[in-house]
């Protein structure tokens, strides 16, 4: 900061200047006039003397980290110059370089001959998969929203797409020991489930095949299987064709967990979907078990009567029975029964659980089902198209009471078939050969609702379908991408102890903007919470100040992009 007089020699001014420097450039600003030679002569024996006071003034004032900023209601902006920028990336990108993804990228750098930056391309897909969800083109373009631009092409991010899809498994293994070092992960339980994603497309090809859509739609699928640990992170994933059963991806993936993330004692759990009798036994061994959904209606007869049995129920930590038709239940317990069966030769526990709450929920859902059955008889609609469809309740006869074929259908509701959907109302079983208590073992599958959460955030808030890639190793790509983009959210939210909503977390982040001050800095455009809060917290630096200067800025990029 120092003084200039500026001016014709008639009329010359005093000015305090400041030295800014904006993309290495450097310029000055105004900060003050202090007056006309003229005039300060009129007022002060010394203008300059009297000058060099208000100066010391003013750098005291600086010393504090004020800043003073000058805005003319006059002056256009300059044409093409950006004012706005997120910051909510810069958390996002503090976990992706948390994780060590930039040194992964550079060691597969080392086995490719190419040019462009991969580690820059990667961050960019997975950082705006999370805040901007859009195609590789409009990526490209939001990424510009944050404050470091991408210094690549288009054609770039399809090369690269190439280089992750056969590094897929290299990323995941060596992402998951780089986790080690950011958080302790609870390997000793591991989730699996399948899902799938759908195409804009009507012809098969490659990974695209027709299948049983989970969205019931009509288009060519890709399959998703993937692991997640007991703290709801994702561990490891594998993309399969949309026509092929998920019951045969399990154990490739889990092999190789076993070989590239060297472990050797987990529990997996699973639904019925995907609980063969063939993957049971291959995690029956010594430090590895299964716990899995189990079918009732699929059970032997005698199991499943046994099941259904009113009698021999109990509570936990309790020696007494209860019967199920004659003792008051209380809504809110959970009641069991247990007993080890054997399944070819697999010898494993069969826990089966009653709970009246669950037993009311469902017949609340049948009774709005046999409604709409009702209306679709009305409206002479009455083919079922999947098993949970209302109109499965529907019978229609085609004859007459004497045996003739009739003239027109009779549609109604079948009674009997109603009643035995009832039998099983409030029941849900598994099956395990871990010799645990009841309880261990219901602790264990009450969390399964983690990844279906996982599928819910990739689907819905990552907007990872429908998919409008063609190769199938940028398809494999695409999803290694939306992998990696749910694990840097997983480990956020994990960070933040669960604290917030995924709604709560990604708005919030997406709405950190900072207004671009030329020559001083970036003013937070955004509302200060109890989420702002606990980020700048966790994260050890603070985006909330009322202007964040452009060297504090420098710094905070800096210490994101480091490990």
């Amino acid at each position: 900061m120092y003084i200039s007089i500026k001016g014709h020699p008639d009329s010359r001014s005093i000015y305090i200047l400041k030295a800014t420097y904006e993309n290495r450039h450097r310029s000055s600003r105004i900060v003050a006039k202090l007056g006309s030679v003229k005039e300060l002569s009129k007022q002060h024996k010394d203008p300059m003397a009297w000058a060099k006071e208000q100066l010391k003034k003013f750098k005291q004032e600086y010393a504090t980290g004020a800043v003073s900023v000058i805005y003319d209601p006059n002056k256009l902006i300059m044409n093409g110059i950006q004012n706005c920028y997120n910051g909510g990336y810069l958390f996002l990108q503090k976990i992706y370089n948390e994780l060590s993804l930039g040194d992964i990228c550079g060691q597969i750098s080392k086995r490719y001959n190419f040019e462009f930056d991969l580690t820059e391309i990667l961050s960019r897909l997975v950082l705006s998969r999370i805040l901007y969800p859009a195609s590789k083109l409009a990526t490209l373009e939001l990424s510009k929203k944050f404050f470091e631009h991408p210094k690549f092409e288009l054609h770039d991010i399809y090369r690269a797409l190439e280089i992750i899809s056969k590094e897929t498994d290299y990323i995941q293994s060596q992402m998951y020991l780089s986790s080690l070092k950011v958080s302790k992960r609870n390997t000793g339980i591991l989730y699996f489930d399948c899902t799938n994603y759908f195409f804009e497309i009507e012809q098969e090809d490659g990974l695209k095949q027709y299948g049983h859509s989970k969205d019931h739609k009509p288009n060519p699928i890709v399959q998703m299987g993937l692991f997640m640990d007991g703290d709801g992170i994702p561990l490891a994933f594998s993309m399969f064709a949309g026509n092929e059963n998920e019951q045969q991806h399990l154990l490739p993936l889990e092999k190789k967990i076993l070989e590239d993330f060297k472990l050797a004692r987990f529990v997996v759990c699973t639904d019925a979907g995907v609980s063969s009798l063939t993957n049971r036994k291959f995690n029956d061994k010594p430090g590895r078990g299964f716990v899995t959904t189990q079918s009732v209606k699929k059970l032997q007869t005698h199991l499943k009567e046994w099941c259904l049995c009113p009698q021999g129920w109990r509570i936990s930590g309790m020696a007494r029975e209860y019967d199920l038709t004659k003792d008051e239940l209380s809504q809110d317990t959970v009641y069991y029964k247990e007993r080890w069966i054997n399944e070819n030769g697999l010898s494993q526990k069969l826990v089966v659980t009653f709970s009246p709450k669950y037993r009311d929920y469902q017949r609340n859902i049948r009774a709005c089902h046999v409604a709409r059955a009702e209306r679709a008889i009305a409206k002479n609609k009455v083919e079922a198209t999947r098993p949970t469809d209302p109109k499965r309740l529907i019978k229609t006869v085609h004859v007459t009471p004497d045996g003739e074929v009739a003239e027109k259908a009779t549609s109604y509701i079948d009674r009997p078939i109603v009643m035995e959907e009832e039998k099983y109302d409030g029941i849900y079983a598994v099956c395990t050969n871990l010799d645990e208590s009841a309880d261990e073992i219901l602790r264990v599958t009450k969390q399964r609702w983690e990844i279906e959460e996982c599928f819910r955030i990739m689907k819905s808030e990552f907007k990872a379908r429908p998919v409008y890639l063609s190769r199938d190793d940028r398809i494999k790509a695409h999803f290694t991408t939306c992998f990696v983009a749910l694990t840097i959210y997983r480990f956020l939210e994990k960070r933040l102890e669960k604290k917030f909503t995924c709604k709560q977390i990604i708005e919030g982040l997406r709405e950190m903007n900072f207004t671009r001050v030329p020559k001083e800095g970036y003013i937070p455009a955004y509302t200060r919470s109890e989420f702002t809060n606990a980020l700048h917290e966790k994260f050890g630096f603070r985006t909330d100040t009322e202007i964040m200067t452009q060297a504090a800025l420098r710094k905070i990029v800096k210490m994101c992009s480091t490990n």
